[in-house]
């Protein structure tokens, strides 16, 4: 836009939710954007957004189409739409010449994914997918030790995501992730940032992948005698572990537990609101009686074309935690917890501990920090016009993705999917 302060871009959000709100926020906070319109089909939302970041009524939009409508309203666009609607937004969004930052995933499903690809190379605007594992100092640290020979060649991975047993619960039986059909696969609508994180880490694409997972816990043959369909009033709630009444009135009086997950349940922060809400909405059902579909455990193998391998187990039935990692090399091994990395020597046996952002990240599976980075990469980029800042770009993005959707092929077919490897920028994508 004409005028506009180059190190102040300006930045449109298609959907307040929680992931838009936070991105945003923070480019507010930082002072490293303006952000200056908002589209989002929820009235209250739409207006609480609108407030805090003093956006006038006529750039407050009640959907993508409606801003898209309006032409190109910033230099860049956040969309943190639902999963089923991140290609067409940022097709046309990328249409209007506005670079992009995408909550991931890019799409639901491959071909349209590359046809965001295609439309972003078309159109010369940089993507950014909201891979925001990759922005960390952990992350920085761990794969600059392996590219620096720390730990000899890298042979094998041992990569856990301990989703969390309320967290599986909240978001991936009662919540909007709960279905393939209305969002998509599990490894793909939480753990693709685990498959591009390995990708990153090992810095190769892996050749053949093979996966096991299935829904096995949450089911109606599972359900407790006496249970009821909600557990509001149910007999044996005290005793569930997946009790909703326990989980979001334990959130009253913890702001940022108010902000999530309670948040996704309702606004009114009382007992009475909270009851209310589970007695009314989908938070309160009980998780043997809902209408989910995705899998509660799922293991990944990965052989890369070095000849290293890597599992990766996601699971439900964990503390809600970061990830931990092992990598196991030729010349030495490391450990991480997401916080700090034991590098183990193997000539001289020494172990060295390395806490890459002092140890200030949290210890459970929350990613503020990351959140932030990647926002400040974005306005970085935005300001500059240098895509450097961003820690992946949309080919990358799209070969970690693939990498998902092999892996679902082959859990869903019993074999070893091979995958073809990455095409160059430049050469048209298959």
């Amino acid at each position: 836009m004409s005028g506009m302060p180059s190190t102040r871009p300006a930045v449109a959000v298609a959907g307040a939710g929680l992931r838009g709100t936070a991105y945003a926020r923070r480019m507010r906070e930082s002072g490293r954007g303006r952000v200056v319109a908002v589209a989002e089909p929820d009235p209250g939302r739409r207006a609480r957004f609108a407030a805090e970041h003093g956006i006038p009524p006529e750039l407050a939009f009640a959907g993508w189409r409606e801003m898209a409508a309006a032409g190109r309203v910033a230099d860049g666009v956040v969309i943190a739409t639902q999963d089923a609607e991140h290609a067409e937004p940022a097709i046309a969004f990328a249409g209007l010449g506005c670079h992009l930052l995408l909550e991931k995933p890019m799409a639901t499903g491959e071909a349209d994914a590359v046809r965001v690809l295609e439309a972003v190379e078309r159109a010369g605007v940089m993507l950014a997918v909201c891979h925001v594992l990759r922005y960390t100092p952990y992350t920085r640290a761990l794969r600059e030790l392996v590219r620096a020979g720390r730990i000899g060649a890298p042979i094998s991975v041992q990569h856990l995501e301990p989703v969390g047993w309320w967290h599986h619960a909240h978001s991936y039986v009662r919540g909007n992730w709960r279905r393939e059909d209305e969002s998509g696969p599990m490894l793909m609508t939480k753990s693709c940032h685990d498959v591009d994180w390995l990708v990153h880490v090992m810095g190769e694409v892996p050749a053949r992948v093979g996966s096991f997972g299935r829904l096995t816990h949450f089911r109606p043959e599972n359900r407790p005698a006496g249970a009821a369909d909600r557990c509001t009033g149910c007999a044996v709630e005290p005793d569930c572990p997946y009790s909703a009444t326990r989980l979001y009135l334990g959130c009253l009086g913890d702001p940022e537990r108010e902000e999530w997950p309670l948040g996704a349940v309702t606004r009114d922060r009382t007992e009475d609101g909270v009851l209310r809400a589970l007695r009314e909405g989908p938070y309160g059902r009980c998780v043997y009686a809902c209408d989910n579909d995705v899998v509660d455990h799922q293991v990944v193998s990965m052989e890369f074309p070095s000849g290293a391998t890597a599992s990766f187990t996601m699971t439900a039935f964990s503390p809600f935690a970061q990830r931990q990692t092992r990598i196991f090399g030729s010349a030495g091994c490391v450990e991480g917890d997401g916080v700090r990395l034991l590098v183990r020597d193997f000539v001289t046996g020494e172990v060295e501990t390395i806490e890459p952002g002092g140890g200030r990240e949290a210890p459970d599976g929350r990613h503020a920090a990351a959140d932030d980075a990647l926002a400040d990469a974005f306005a970085e980029a935005l300001a500059s016009g240098d895509p450097s800042a961003l820690g992946s770009d949309g080919r990358q993005s799209l070969a970690s993705h693939r990498v998902v959707w092999a892996a679902e092929r082959a859990r869903h077919a019993g074999t070893v999917v091979d995958l073809t490897p990455p095409p160059a920028k430049g050469t048209a994508i298959p």
